[in-house]
């Protein structure tokens, strides 16, 4: 109710009188008894920080104690998300002393576009009740002009109002979005099995759509069956693999392809127990696909059901207790896992760190065991604690690793609350995205298709950066859609770069140019399960895919796709030179997938560098021989090392040739190195996929070639 002014001569008795009136007499104000904080624990950015101990998220903690400030100079803005669409009643500021003179509130529906609801030049400081009446996503306090010589500070940015995210925040990091989809055991095993069937049936052929999906269970036993289709991550959500056991099956099969899972690409399974019914899971997947910290108690199948084709796949941190059966699987990296029994091989399989893994014995069968893993980090993970609040750990760097990070109990690692995250959704800008990381927020993908019109820029140490649910980079006007510093222990994890119509020179840049020389040996940065594709989706053109400047950087699973079919395709429609550039010297690498691009497919710079698994198919496309020539030379090396390279080691790699436009083309040879003592190469292998084609040599001039229609490896067990 709103107040009026009491008479200066008024008696009590009048007062009584006045007050009735007014209370017989005046319109009804609206009642907000709905209206409530909506703003605590919600993703918040600043213009700037003045330091990591004042980062924006301070101000909506709800503890006075914090706070934001940001540097010493105008404008600067802090501004709250909301989660979705909510109306403003009333901000409240609760300035630190040094505090703004002039500013405005504004809301917004983009974070791009802005209306002002308030605004002064008298700001008096202290605590600030602003009743104001707007409509938006995102609130902000701008700033114009300052009290005292230092930056604006605030112990909290209030908002109160109706909507927002309809459901709590998870950890205060910000609404998950509708893509991400959160079951507990509280729900029926038909309602879940419902959700997943519904998801499955829109993205069970979805090769090039634009739906994203993550499928979370909270700890507990479910009985469900969980099918799996394009861009659909599923993941439990518990500290532990074995906190979310599935009785049932989690699995990938063929069936929309007639069978041939060569084309089973983008999504994954994470961080779960599975009781298989019938004893065993299937897991027939292409590239792109990583089985990641999972539990089989059974046998788990790589191949589709009436034993097609498959080719290529993944797994790591994980214990499969029955044995893993390939059969027509034609190649896959198991790394730092634990299996009761392998079943075959059929072109190139790897085993690094692996308990359980069959003995060396390339090229028959075709297995290629290092006893170790040289340097590893496990992916980040979400997950809820014992009061339900949602964070990331991120598990510890090891050296010279075997088996699982959880055989002897819980992983190793550090857990980072999601309010230190900004939760990005689709549409949200660039601009939005780098202002939270300047403000010392860690990033969180959540489901979905992300425009950007300038580069995201990770320039601070030990920054987390991590997709749900295939979350899908296009870079807009050719701009790099993102760059990483040279600083230590940056993770990049869960990505799918989707290149735009205008060429871009790099999708992912690791350290700028001349990073080389700094070591970051004792906290490298990591890119585990990020994925590039140049056109099928439609047309996309860039130079680079991923470019590594950063030294001692891990690349931990990678498919960089130059596209051979969708829309968008052909040798001058998806245009791209180069899928992988390592210039960083010690740089470790695990499960290289990297295909069709025009030129090489893989450089590699860097001294000391060493690579576990590489798969690779040269591009189909090329209309003549003349079209893919290096100088003299016919064709491209596959894998090059350069001629000033005097150190590198690398097992189990295979080349494949498919010129299906001119089956008469030659490429030399799929593997081009220095000749020196320094530079080792094990268990290599070429095949021309039914004749289309040949390759001259695996090596320089070494091993024979590859050619005709019965696709027969040629081996070359070392070199030199």
């Amino acid at each position: 109710m709103r107040s009026l002014p009491h008479p200066r001569a008024a008696t009590a008795l009048w007062a009584l009188v006045l007050a009735l009136t007014v209370m017989l007499v005046a319109p009804p104000r609206p009642a907000h008894a709905a209206d409530g904080l909506i703003s605590q624990g919600k993703a918040a950015t600043a213009s700037s920080s003045e330091n990591a101990g004042t980062a924006a998220s301070n101000a909506v903690d709800g503890d006075t104690g914090t706070r934001w400030s940001s540097t010493f100079s105008d404008p600067q803005w802090l501004q709250v998300d909301l989660g979705s669409s909510a109306t403003i009643s009333k901000v409240v500021l609760n300035w630190e002393a040094a505090y703004a003179s002039a500013y405005q509130i504004q809301v917004s529906a983009n974070g791009s576009t802005w209306t002002t609801v308030y605004s002064t030049t008298t700001g008096a400081g202290g605590t600030e009740t602003l009743n104001v009446s707007g409509t938006g996503r995102y609130v902000r306090m701008n700033g114009t002009a300052r009290h005292t010589a230092y930056g604006y500070s605030l112990w909290e940015f209030q908002v109160y109002g109706s909507g927002g995210s309809t459901t709590p925040p998870p950890g205060g990091g910000g609404d998950l979005g509708p893509n991400v989809k959160v079951f507990d055991p509280s729900m029926s095993s038909g309602t879940i099995q419902s959700q997943l069937d519904s998801v499955f049936s829109q993205q069970e052929s979805n090769q090039f759509g634009s739906q994203r999906y993550e499928l979370l269970f909270k700890p507990g036993s479910y009985n469900v069956n969980a099918n799996i289709g394009f861009y659909t991550s599923i993941a439990g959500l518990g500290r532990n693999v074995d906190d979310v056991n599935i009785n049932g099956a989690v699995n990938v099969d063929a069936g929309w392809f007639g069978g041939n899972a060569t084309q089973n690409f983008w999504r994954s399974a994470e961080n779960m127990s599975v009781t298989p019914s019938g004893g065993q899971d299937r897991w027939a997947v292409a590239q792109a696909a990583p089985f990641r910290r999972m539990h089989i108690r059974g046998d788990l199948r790589l191949e589709p059901s009436g034993y097609g084709w498959a080719s290529g796949g993944y797994i790591a941190d994980s214990k499969i207790d029955g044995s893993v059966l390939p059969y027509s699987q034609q190649q896959w990296l198991t790394r730092d896992s634990q299996i009761g029994g392998w079943g075959n091989g059929v072109w190139n399989m790897v085993f690094s760190g692996v308990d359980g893994a069959p003995a060396q014995s390339f090229p028959n069968p075709p297995y290629t065991v290092l006893n170790n893993s040289p340097v590893t980090r496990e992916k980040p993970y979400l997950y809820v604690d014992s009061s339900n609040n949602y964070n990331v750990l991120v598990p510890n760097q090891r050296t010279n690793s075997r088996g699982t990070t959880w055989s002897g109990g819980s992983t190793p690692g550090t857990s980072i609350p999601l309010s230190q995250f900004y939760v990005a959704h689709p549409g949200d800008s660039a601009a939005t995205i780098n202002a939270a990381l300047s403000s010392g927020l860690n990033l969180l993908f959540t489901p979905g298709i992300y425009h950007v019109s300038q580069s995201i820029n990770v320039t601070r140490a030990n920054t987390v950066v991590l997709g749900l649910g295939y979350a899908t980079i296009i870079p807009d006007g050719g701009v790099t859609p993102m760059t990483v510093a040279d600083v230590d222990g940056v993770k990049l994890a869960g990505l799918l770069f989707d290149a735009g119509t205008t060429n871009s020179p790099v999708l992912l840049q690791v350290g700028p140019s001349g990073s080389a020389g700094t070591s970051h040996a004792g906290n490298p940065t990591s890119i585990q399960d990020v994925f590039f594709r140049i056109g099928g989706a439609g047309a996309g053109k860039a130079t680079n895919s991923l470019v590594v400047n950063s030294s001692n950087t891990i690349i931990d699973h990678i498919w960089a796709w130059r596209a051979d079919h969708g829309t968008g395709t052909g040798w001058t429609v998806n245009t791209a030179d180069n899928g992988l550039t390592v210039n960083g010297n010690n740089v470790t690498a695990y499960g290289l997938f990297v295909e069709h691009y025009q030129k090489y497919n893989v450089v590699w710079n860097g001294q000391g560098g060493k690579t576990i698994f590489f798969q690779n198919e040269l591009p189909y496309d090329p209309p003549n021989q003349a079209a893919y020539m290096n100088g003299g030379t016919r064709g491209y090396a596959a894998y090059k090392v350069a001629d000033s390279v005097t150190s590198h080691e690398a097992w189990g790699l295979g080349s494949y040739c498919n010129f299906d436009v001119d089956p008469s083309i030659v490429d030399e040879h799929s593997f081009e190195v220095p000749n020196n003592s320094g530079v080792k190469f094990h268990d290599l292998l070429t095949v021309s996929l039914g004749g289309k084609g040949i390759i001259n040599h695996v090596i320089n001039s070494t091993g024979g070639a590859a050619q005709g229609t019965d696709t027969v490896p040629v081996n070359v067990v070392s070199y030199p």
